[in-house]
C-alpha cells in the first residue's frame, strides 16, 4: 500500500525520517514533500527527488499521508492552518512530544477527520536505528500496519498504548542519553587501565551494540547473557559485583524515574 507523505517540518528530524524512507525504497523520493519555511536549508532533499515548499496547506492536501515534525508550541496552530486538508481517510502522524491524540482532533473540529497516530523515535532515526513506539486513535489494522511499517524503515517499532507514551520517551529517548554517558564512563575506565581515547571509544562503543544486538537478535533475558561471562572469582563478576556494590542498577533505575516524574510535573 504505497502512499504519498507530506512532512510538515523539515528540522533535523523531519530530513532524518524523510531519507530514511527512501534509503529502505520503503517510498520514491516523489512520493515525498517536505515543508520549511527557508525551503533553501532543504535543497539537498530536492536533489534527490523529492518536492520541497513552504505551504503547508498545499503539501498536507495533495498528500495521503501528513506526518508533523514540528515544535511542540507550534503543533496545534498548524493543525488548524492544515485542518482542512485532514479528511477522512487520510492518516495524520504525530513526532511531536507532548501533545496527545485528543488534542489534535480537537484542533481539528470535523465531523470526518483521519486516522490519528503518536509515534516517539530517538535520535538514531539518523541512522535507521532508532526504537520508535506507536499508538493510535481512530484507525484501521490496514492503516496501523502501513505505519509500523513506514517506522520499521528508520529502526525498530512496537505498538503501545497511548498512556504510557511518557514512559516510552524517558526509555526510549532519554534512554539514549543514559547509554551514551555509560559508554562515555567506560571509556574513560578504558583511558585509566592503558588505551588511548580513540582506541578506548571504539571498542567500549562496538562492546555496547554487540550486546544489544544479542539480545536483539536472540530474544533472550540479559543475565542470560551475563551468566555467560561471568566464571567464578573472575574478572567479570569482580566488577559487576563493585558496580552493583556502588549502586550502578539502583542509580539507572533511579534516573529513568526520576526523567519520567519531571515529565509528569511538566504538564
Amino acid at each position: 500500500m504505497s502512499k504519498t507523505i507530506a512532512i510538515i517540518g523539515g528540522g533535523n528530524l523531519g530530513i532524518s525520517i524523510a531519507e530514511g524512507l527512501t534509503a529502505g525504497g520503503f517510498l520514491s523520493p516523489a512520493q515525498i514533500t517536505v515543508t520549511r519555511r527557508t525551503t533553501t536549508l532543504l535543497q539537498p532533499l530536492q536533489q534527490k527527488g523529492m518536492l520541497i515548499t513552504s505551504d503547508n496547506v498545499a503539501a498536507a492536501a495533495s498528500s495521503e499521508v501528513v506526518l508533523l515534525a514540528v515544535k511542540p508550541f507550534q503543533v496545534k496552530e498548524v493543525i488548524r492552518e492544515i485542518a482542512p486538508a485532514l479528511t477522512a481517510g487520510k492518516l495524520l502522524i504525530s513526532v511531536v512530544t507532548g501533545v496527545s491524540m485528543q488534542e489534535m482532533r480537537t484542533e481539528i473540529a470535523a465531523a470526518q477527520a483521519p486516522a490519528i497516530f503518536r509515534a516517539m523515535p530517538n535520535t538514531a532515526v539518523a541512522i535507521r536505528e532508532s526504537m520508535t513506539c506507536i499508538s493510535h486513535s481512530g484507525a484501521s489494522q490496514e492503516q496501523v500496519d502501513w505505519v509500523l511499517e513506514l517506522f520499521n524503515q528508520v529502526g525498530r517499532v512496537v505498538a503501545i498504548d497511548e498512556k504510557l507514551m511518557d514512559a516510552a520517551t524517558v526509555l526510549g529517548a532519554c534512554g539514549t542519553a543514559y547509554a551514551m554517558r555509560y559508554i562515555r564512563a567506560n571509556i574513560q575506565g578504558g583511558i585509566e587501565i592503558g588505551f588511548d581515547a580513540k582506541t578506548a571509544s571504539l571498542i567500549a562503543a562496538q562492546t555496547v551494540k554487540g550486546a544489544a544486538e544479542l539480545l536483539l537478535q536472540k530474544g533472550t533475558h540479559p543475565e542470560y547473557e551475563i551468566d555467560k561471562v561471568t566464571t567464578p572469582k573472575g574478572c567479570t563478576i569482580a566488577g559487576l559485583n563493585e558496580m552493583e556494590h556502588q549502586g550502578f542498577s539502583s542509580s539507572l533505575i533511579k534516573g529513568i524515574s526520576a526523567s519520567y516524574v519531571k515529565i509528569q510535573a511538566d504538564k
